[in-house]
């Protein structure tokens, strides 16, 4: 059986080390005492990758009233604008606190004491804080060293969260599924299985984009918490949208490396392969359409053309200015003998982030008692039917904030009730696993069943028929899960295996074309039936 270790206690259990978790953190130290599991290095995160930046009204030239618009026109109208407004109106606010826990942005040239601000498609003005291209990688390190200094916050690294533990509010039961207790958690190390006990639960695991076979996000990203949250019974919404990054580098020796919208933002513009440019044809903003749009448009060229990739093209712009903004982007792309100060990029689009998630209200509260989600790993209202660029950092500053305020309400109350008593982890006749093929094989024909089927452009007939094939691999997946002892693989097999199908059932239910949802048989939105979310 998995080993076995005793039981754990913490005041706050934070299940992922990205923006929002950190941010939470370091808030909710003040309170308790606080645990991040992390199932790889705690570095490992999407935050990490994020090139573009933090959106936020910083200028006089900007308003509240323009990004909320924005922000509701991206949306595809299912943004909810009450959260649509607290985000934005709370937003300087918090790029303040990030400044303050020594985040350095990169300040305007001319005007010092000024953020440099960029633009990014959807955006009607600059309002774009970053640290050049390389705005993830600074907020994660500054967070990552204030929580290093905070005594009452532990990181475990290489532990990855398996269910969720729920009772009711009389003791452990299966059902009602009404409080959350804490979490099972496995160390990496041994395998391990021990449950972790905590007053609340945090759910910022993260994205889902290792469903799909390219993606732009990191190996981390198999939805973890979203599939925890709904076996626990926990409402999720929205999957079906997911955001395809326009611009994924297309290169046979690279992986998953983004090229930032902000490229196009400081004047870059997509071309095909005749290096006629595009875009005005999809839209009139041109290349500063938003992403569902400018992916779609992509997808239509490609289809059109038989081409493998379209092309990015900044190279008229200065070669310093170049080598200055996109320092990162340019090295990287150098070293696959790109010179993007001379020559345009070749890019495809790649599954990038799920605009769904674990439904939460304005607090960040799950539809469990004392389960909290944030961050990817949330549907809180903000993004509707596709995400503005940039907004996603935003929002995970702000609900790290308003689930601190809302457990700085109860904690007086519920810091006084003593941790309750569950079970060890079972693995009852479970044997060890020798032929991983089983696990990389189903891990394999999911992401590439995604990726043909549940991409840019769907169909009712190719949507009903990968729900018949993922529901057979599915179904061997949790037989695989009862069968053999569990390892950090199967775990994430489940997860994808889950989630994949809960996009799916997503997709086939909403019979319109909104946002990032774009099916043949119903290219029209229809606001009369579909103006709401989708909830599982």
């Amino acid at each position: 059986m998995n080993p076995q270790h005793p039981k754990k206690t913490t005041d706050f259990l934070i299940i992922g080390s990205g923006i929002s978790g950190l941010s939470f953190a370091l808030k909710a130290a003040e309170l308790g005492s606080v645990t991040i599991v992390t199932k790889k290095a705690k570095i490992d995160t999407a935050t990490n990758l994020a090139q573009g930046g933090i959106a936020a009204v910083l200028s006089g030239e900007d308003s509240f009233d323009l990004h909320i618009q924005d922000t509701l026109q991206a949306g595809a109208g299912l943004c909810n604008e009450e959260v649509v407004r607290l985000v934005v109106e709370k937003g300087p606010e918090r790029i303040r606190e990030l400044i303050e826990l020594g985040v350095s942005f990169t300040s305007d040239e001319t005007n010092p004491s000024e953020l440099d601000l960029g633009r990014e498609g959807g955006h009607s003005a600059r309002r774009i804080a970053h640290a050049k291209d390389l705005t993830g990688k600074e907020i994660e390190s500054s967070l990552l060293k204030r929580v290093a200094e905070n005594p009452a916050i532990s990181i475990l690294e290489d532990h990855l969260a398996v269910d969720l533990l729920i009772g009711s509010k009389a003791g452990l039961a299966v059902s009602p599924h009404d409080r959350c207790l804490g979490a099972f958690v496995l160390d990496r190390n041994d395998n391990s299985i021990s449950p972790y006990l905590a007053k609340i639960t945090v759910l910022c695991s993260g994205g889902t984009g290792k469903v799909y076979l390219y993606t732009t996000n990191p190996d981390i990203a198999t939805g973890d918490g979203i599939a925890m949250a709904y076996r626990a019974g926990a409402k999720v919404a929205n999957l079906e949208f997911v955001q395809f990054h326009p611009t994924c580098l297309y290169h046979p020796q690279v992986k998953n490396f983004l090229i930032s919208e902000a490229v196009r933002g400081e004047g870059g513009r997509l071309i095909n392969e005749k290096g006629e440019a595009f875009m005005k044809k999809y839209d009139p903003r041109g290349d500063l359409a938003t992403r569902d749009l400018v992916a779609r448009a992509i997808d239509s060229e490609l289809k059109a053309s038989g081409g493998d990739c379209v092309f990015l093209d900044i190279s008229h712009k200065p070669a310093d200015f170049i080598k200055n903004r996109f320092p990162n982007i340019y090295r990287t792309c150098l070293s696959y003998s790109i010179d993007i100060t001379r020559e345009p990029i070749p890019v495809v689009p790649a599954a990038h982030y799920m605009c769904g998630g674990v439904l939460t209200d304005i607090m960040g509260r799950s539809s469990i008692d004392n389960l909290y989600a944030f961050g990817e790993t949330a549907c809180t209202g903000l993004h509707g039917g596709n995400r503005l660029a940039s907004n996603s950092l935003l929002e995970a500053v702000v609900f790290a904030h308003q689930a601190f305020l809302s457990c700085q309400e109860v904690w007086p109350s519920l810091s006084k009730k003593p941790f309750s008593d569950v079970p060890p982890w079972s693995s009852g006749k479970a044997e060890r696993i020798e032929e991983c093929v089983l696990i990389s094989h189903n891990w394999d024909q999911i992401r590439r069943l995604m990726w043909n089927y549940v991409g840019i452009v769907r169909s009712q007939k190719r949507l009903l028929l990968v729900q018949k094939k993922l529901r057979l691999i599915l179904q061997e997946v949790l037989e695989h899960y009862h069968d053999f002892l569990l390892t950090p693989d199967l775990i994430e097999l489940r997860n994808i295996a889950i989630l994949s199908d809960l996009i799916v059932r997503c997709a086939l239910t909403r019979k319109e074309s909104r946002g990032l949802h774009y099916t043949l048989d119903f290219p029209a939105p229809d606001n009369t039936h579909w103006l709401k979310n989708t909830v599982l």
